[in-house]
């Protein structure tokens, strides 16, 4: 998709730095790219409406929905103990399993901004969370490098999965958490500038739903009957959405929900009680893990209010309907367990990135179907690209992007038989980046633990770092002191033997890889504190 060289030309000549703006000027700055985007849209060559009708007509209805701190070994399908998970798991009896699925950060304003613009938060310059106003990191604890200056909002000039599906015919839709602009009007609120109708949404629902956000200082009543879960305001508008689509117009639909992120509460009486009863009582962080267990289902519970939302609405789109279920980032160290990886949430080992994706589409993805192939949540813009490109004429731009497409992979077909713009990659061979120049926690970083380990239910310390995959291998770098780790992932997944000296020319190699990509891309580094 073509840039807007009147905006870049005016950001050239304000020398205005997306890092060290303020709030205000960024929503400047926003309305009059808003303002291109819009005429760029008009100026698109579009198609007779009798050819549109029967591209349209062709085109898969998309539901991409995204879980919120949603650990890869929390659902059933993935072999969890004792989380029920039935609708997930039945949706990935119904289609493709990932097993080797990563987050595009491990953390989630930079996950969601990567995963929606098909590009990595090194090239988006956004790799932490979204912050009130503009600044730098302030730690309770001496540090040897500074991190960068807060991103505020993803930036407007990066078009997102609805800007290149929309000049398809499709009608674009959002709802839930978007956390990619500064807040605005209180917690998480959605930015006039930057939320997601000036990102090519058409309709976008801001609603907390019946997660705690909502709750504010009094917890609704409690719910004892088995089978019973609170009202969720947010689902049921989704859900009517769903089940009110058209079919001569395809449909991408974003359900970006609350759940399992804290505060972990439930009103679920009943979930407590069927956990108590079934988590071993020698179970480390117990009472945690069976809040968390209830929280669990009940986001399994709104997932298969959705699904069944478009599979028994008066306009029934069950079969023309591609699903895609993934989690922003791996699970919180405090409430559920990671293993077999190392790490957590807001860390770069497996347990902090490693995530469920399901994929469904009755009739073309094959049912009870499993893949080990590595991908991550940044490309998933370009396999839908693709997708559409088999159904229609139509081809859109993916030059500018990171991803690669894996719809060859959900079609179990040969890559040379998709139309792609993008030249074939072999998965041997493609390297997938990360990278997170940011310490963690910025509050209570002194008392956090320092080892990075296994399902030790504590908060770690993050140090700025690095990592790239190429195969099996997967090397980390820490600028603070320049050393690296490398692991066989598919043989050690706990990454508990670091391969360095063993592989030293791997060691090398991946090493530059991973910086050369990082310059290439003018990736912001941590500098040396003052």
């Amino acid at each position: 998709m073509k840039r807007i060289f009147r905006v870049l030309a005016i950001l050239i000549l304000t020398q205005v730095s997306p890092y060290r703006a303020t709030v205000e000027a960024q929503n400047n700055r926003g309305k009059t790219i808003v303002e291109s985007k819009q005429q760029e849209q008009k100026d698109r060559p579009r198609q007779p409406e009798g050819t549109r009708s029967v591209i349209a007509s062709s085109l898969p209805h998309i539901l991409l929905i995204l879980a919120d701190d949603l650990a890869w070994s929390d659902l059933g399908c993935y072999g969890h103990p004792w989380h029920d998970t039935p609708n997930l798991d039945g949706l990935a009896s119904s289609g493709m399993q990932f097993t080797n699925a990563y987050s595009p950060a491990p953390i989630c304003s930079a996950s969601r901004a990567s995963l929606l613009t098909g590009k990595t938060t090194a090239r988006l310059g956004f790799e932490f969370v979204t912050k009130n106003e503009a600044g730098f990191q302030s730690i309770d604890q001496a540090t040897p490098l500074r991190a960068p200056a807060y991103q505020l909002n993803l930036e407007l000039r990066h078009d997102t999965i609805a800007e290149h599906l929309n000049p398809l015919g499709y009608r674009s839709e959002f709802a839930g958490k978007w956390h990619l602009n500064a807040h605005h009007g209180g917690y998480l609120g959605w930015s006039p500038t930057h939320g997601p109708q000036q990102q090519g949404f058409r309709q976008a629902i801001e609603d907390f739903g019946s997660h705690p956000y909502s709750w504010k200082k009094q917890k609704p009543p409690t719910l004892q009957k088995e089978g019973s879960f609170a009202e969720d305001s947010l689902i049921k508008k989704i859900s009517h959405a769903l089940a009110n689509r058209r079919h001569d117009e395809p449909n991408f639909y974003m359900a970006s929900l609350y759940h399992v992120h804290t505060p972990v509460k439930t009103t679920c009486d009943w979930l407590i009680d069927k956990y108590q009863e079934r988590i071993p009582a020698e179970t480390p962080a117990r009472e945690r893990r069976v809040r968390y267990a209830a929280f669990v289902e009940t986001l399994d519970h709104h997932v298969g209010q959705l699904l069944q939302s478009i599979r028994t609405g008066k306009n029934s789109t069950h079969r023309e309907t591609l699903v895609i279920f993934t989690s922003d980032n791996g699970g919180h160290p405090e409430y559920t367990a990671n293993a077999p990886f190392r790490g957590s949430k807001w860390n770069l080992y497996e347990g902090g990135i490693r995530v469920p994706l399901l994929a469904s589409w009755p009739g073309t993805i094959s049912a009870n179907s499993t893949t080990h192939r590595p991908v991550v949540g940044y490309d998933i813009l370009p396999t839908l690209i693709d997708l559409c490109s088999l159904a229609t004429d139509e081809t859109e731009s993916t030059e500018n992007l990171d991803g690669v497409s894996f719809a060859d992979t959900l079609l179990s077909i040969d890559r040379n038989d998709l139309q792609k713009s993008q030249p074939a990659t072999q998965e041997s061979t493609r390297d997938i980046f990360w990278h997170f120049p940011y310490y963690h926690p910025e509050t209570g970083y002194a008392a956090a633990i320092e080892e990075i380990g296994i399902d030790d239910f504590k908060v770690s310390k993050t140090h700025p770092h690095s990592a790239i995959r190429r195969g099996d291998y997967k090397l980390i770098w820490f600028p603070e002191t320049d050393s690296t780790e490398l692991y066989d992932v598919k043989k050690d997944p706990a990454e508990s033997k670091n391969l360095n000296t063993t592989f030293p020319q791997k060691t090398d190699s991946l090493k530059q890889s991973l910086l050369d990509y990082l310059h290439r891309v003018n990736a912001r580094f941590p500098l040396k504190s003052r």
